[in-house]
């Protein structure tokens, strides 16, 4: 190492500097060893989780970001304590305002952030074999509750104008889309002009949402149509 750089640096950090210029090679490795992880870990999201959201994309990107950072907070750390306690206030300072809709994302989180550190200590075999394991519980569990779901009911919520008999306008309709159907409440809205009814549905199989919903729409003092899945709610 220069000279200079010896003199504008402490002791401790001078001897890292040296020990990094030995060991770029194993530090390349480490980090792309990670990246490989961190896109397993978003390839094990992505097949397995729900389709049609739209931050399914920013949460790949952050699932394979966050497991090369947290594999560099790793080397960063070593076996260093007073290092990892600098580190843990350095990071407290960073606040995440997104709401996850969804906790199953908390658990991807956790795991990028833990293969990440796996790789950082360099537990390459650890990360290798954790990876298939839980991509295939992962699997089986979306497609158990995918199974689960299928057998539920949907909220159904039509907005109607108010009338003598307001549901009875829409209940052809609502016979001849679903299989069955319970109301289970009735609000009023927009100062009362407007009743909100409130249903447990459950879609007949050669039926789609869309046409119900389009259905329901031409239907003489209907106002609005929510069609609410199991997971939505």
């Amino acid at each position: 190492m220069p000279e200079w750089l010896r003199e504008i640096v402490p002791a401790g950090t001078a001897a890292d500097l040296a020990q990094l210029g030995t060991d770029l090679g194993q530090l390349a490795s480490c980090l792309l060893w990670s990246a490989f992880f961190g896109v397993a870990v978003a390839a094990i999201y992505f097949v397995t989780q729900r389709r049609g959201r739209a931050e399914t994309s920013s949460l790949i990107s952050t699932l394979v970001l966050m497991t090369i950072l947290l594999a560099m907070v790793t080397l960063v750390i070593g076996h260093n304590l007073a290092r990892a306690f600098g580190l843990v206030g350095v990071l407290s300072i960073v606040r995440f305002r997104t709401i996850v809709d969804d906790t199953r994302d908390t658990a991807f989180v956790i795991f990028a952030v833990v293969i990440g550190m796996a790789a950082g200590a360099k537990f390459y075999t650890l990360a290798g074999v954790s990876l298939p394991i839980i991509g295939l519980v992962a699997y089986a569990l979306n497609r158990w509750s995918r199974s689960c779901r299928s057998g539920m009911t949907s909220i159904l919520i039509v907005k109607i104008a108010i009338s003598p008999d307001p549901e009875s306008v829409v209940k052809p309709t609502l016979a001849k889309h679903l299989n069955t159907f319970n109301l289970i409440s009735v609000e009023t809205a927009k100062q009362g002009a407007t009743l909100e009814l409130r249903y447990l549905a459950k879609l007949r199989a050669e039926v789609s949402v869309v046409a119900l919903i389009l259905e329901l729409n031409r239907v003489e003092g209907v106002q609005g149509v929510e069609w609410k899945e199991p997971s939505d709610r």
